[in-house]
């Protein structure tokens, strides 16, 4: 339209009011009324020929005669339409012509001083919150009690929604009228000018920055691990905020136009969202071409992964036009780097476990560094069950023909990603318990290889019960590996107080003599001390299983000793020596067994010799319940 009506200037800044002959039609004269209506309101305002129009602003200073300015604009050029249309080389449209060059210099002078002196109403964060603080407002009728409160905050944001959509209108008016008179590319030019300083200054202050990925491999882990941290910041507030409050605000500044609106907000914003989706594709590159990257890596991948997923549909939104379709190919590109560098850590993390040849001995039998380190990385995996389903979707799951059936109740039909993340765990925890298993035959003792299983499975149950590795695993495999443990601590048991509970007499009313009563007696002193010199120096970390044990050896031998006790030492009384050779003989009471036993696992025991030989075949610990 600008160049529709672009015609030769005249050396004359004013022209003289055209006369009307009697022949002019009465068109003529309303244009001539238009232009002349036109040229009092531009003239007042011209910067060139007024002081008081140079230093004020007219969208400030008197919004109504502001908006009448641009009423009469907008009749001048459809007026200069009509005379293009009769005679391209008139005086009217030379007038008219000049008048429009005036009032666009005008209007882009306004136009730049309301983006820059309004930017605490322009802030994206303000824009975008705008209807946030509408519902907060209209909130307040609800709490009546706190009314002059309410009713302060109220006026605030009032006064606040009030200043933010008066300034966007203004620049909305501005806007569409410089467009419609052919002045789209001054006006595009400013908004780009000033809102872009504002989007890269936001990004700045975000700590987005542009890095390469020869900077990154230069970073140390815990550089880079603070720069992913702030990176996740950056993403929140930058699609809450930043990029979501620009978005709104090109929408509605450039309404009359959808193609400005979209170029503008590209231009404004592309430079700034490639910086940050670029982000996390550079480190996921770096840690797939790192030697032995750190295992907790992963997780700050999840993160970048989670969040970039979680604002997808945000991203596509925001992010629509085919001017900023660059945008979305990053984050996508983003999405497959992580996904690829995420599952690549995943076998690297299962090829360690399987790798692991540490030959440490626990001491008593605890829970084994492996079995700590292994289980909190999976518990914290299984907290991103909900990414990690789509990262895994079309990777091949493992072997299920390696998996016992009685293992996991997972149907060789169920192919559900939930099912085959399942799996997955699940595959990770066996190759686990069968490490631990083979690292149990370090203890010389069969007695604490059962302890030392028992510990170690109770654990890694303890820690399924208590994460997101329940609701995958489920209560079946819950129930049977609490199975296991009772299997195996019934085994420890048997194997370190079975022999002790062997010296008692098994029917305990049958008569005995003097002699067979203190070689019974002598028998369970010694077979006690033995038993109680080894497992005092094995320890049961979780305070519930050690409790549990406790009590279970308790109930077993003690009652059965105490009746022997009361029963027989009469007759060690009775014989020669009496009392004297009651002590000597006899160096336990029920109650000294009792307090011995309350005393164990601790790990504080008279000696650590879990080492000592034991009988020289152990039953097979792998028997499926």
């Amino acid at each position: 339209m600008r160049n529709l009506c672009c015609v030769a200037k005249t050396s004359s800044d004013h022209q003289p009011p055209l006369t009307l002959t009697p022949r002019q039609s009465l068109e003529s004269a309303a244009v001539y009324g238009v232009i002349e209506s036109a040229a009092d309101i531009i003239e007042r305002w011209n910067t060139e020929t007024s002081t008081y129009a140079k230093v004020t602003s007219l969208f400030y200073e008197n919004k109504q005669e502001a908006m009448l300015f641009i009423h009469r604009v907008k009749d001048l050029q459809k007026t200069m339409e009509l005379l293009v249309s009769e005679d391209a080389n008139s005086e009217r449209l030379v007038r008219a012509h000049r008048l429009m060059e005036i009032a666009m210099k005008r209007l882009q002078k306004e136009f730049y001083q309301i983006l820059s002196m309004n930017r605490a109403y322009l802030d994206p964060e303000s824009v975008s919150t705008r209807s946030s603080l509408t519902s907060e407002r209209s909130s307040y009728s609800d709490f009546p009690e706190d009314e002059d409160s309410h009713t302060a905050a109220g006026d605030s944001i009032v006064e606040v929604e009030e200043a933010s959509s008066n300034v966007t209108t203004d620049l909305r008016s501005i806007a569409e009228c410089m467009i419609g008179s052919g002045y789209a590319k001054e006006c595009i030019s400013i908004y780009k000018s000033i809102r872009k300083s504002i989007i890269d200054e936001g990004v700045y202050r975000l700590e987005v920055e542009k890095i390469t990925t020869a900077k990154v491999k230069r970073l140390s882990c815990e550089e880079i691990e603070l720069k992913i941290r702030s990176w996740l910041v950056a993403v929140k507030v930058s699609m809450e905020t930043l990029f979501k409050g620009e978005k709104i605000l090109c929408d509605h500044v450039f309404e009359s136009s959808d193609s400005i609106g979209e170029s503008c907000f590209g231009e404004i914003s592309r430079e700034g969202a490639i910086l940050l989706f670029t982000f996390p594709e550079i480190v996921a590159s770096r840690t797939s071409k790192k030697k032995n990257p750190q295992p907790e890596i992963i997780f700050r991948l999840l993160d970048m992964y989670s969040s970039v997923a979680g604002n997808w549909r945000a991203i596509e939104s925001i992010f629509s036009f085919e001017s900023t379709s660059v945008v979305r190919s990053q984050a996508l590109k983003s999405l497959v780097s992580l996904s690829e560098s995420i599952r690549s850590l995943l076998l690297e993390f299962e090829s360690r476990i399987h790798k692991d040849s540490s030959k440490v001995v626990v001491h008593g039998g605890g829970v084994h560094p492996l079995t700590l380190s292994v289980v909190d990385h999976i518990s914290l995996l299984a907290d991103y069950s909900n990414v990690l389903v789509d990262i895994l979707a079309g990777s091949p799951p493992p072997d299920r023909t390696l998996i016992p059936e009685s293992y996991l109740n997972v149907s060789d039909s169920d192919d559900s990603p939930s099912s085959e993340l399942a799996i997955r765990f699940a595959w990770l925890i066996l190759v686990l318990l069968c490490k631990i298993d083979r690292k149990a035959n370090h203890y010389k003792d069969c007695s604490v290889q059962y302890l030392f299983l028992t510990n170690n499975l109770h654990h890694v149950v303890s820690r399924v019960r208590s994460s997101n590795l329940k609701h995958l695993l489920g209560d079946d495999w819950v129930k049977r590996h609490v199975g296991k443990i009772k299997q195996f601590s019934d085994s420890y048991k048997r194997l370190s107080w079975g022999p002790v509970l062997a010296t008692l007499p098994e029917n305990r009313t049958v008569e005995m003599s003097a002699e067979e009563v203190k070689d019974r007696f002598e028998k369970f002193s010694e077979g006690f001390e033995r038993a109680y010199r080894k497992q005092g120096a094995c320890v049961v970390p979780d305070n519930e299983l050690r409790d549990e044990i406790k009590v279970s050896i308790a109930r077993k031998l003690v009652p059965v000793y105490r009746e022997f006790y009361n029963t027989r030492r009469d007759v060690i009384l009775a014989g020669e020596g009496g009392a004297r050779n009651l002590s000597s003989v006899v160096r336990f009471t029920p109650e000294d067994v009792e307090y011995h036993l309350s005393d164990l696992f601790s790990g504080e025991g008279v000696s650590g010799s879990s080492a000592v030989s034991s009988p020289s075949s152990c039953r097979s610990r792998q028997s499926t319940p």
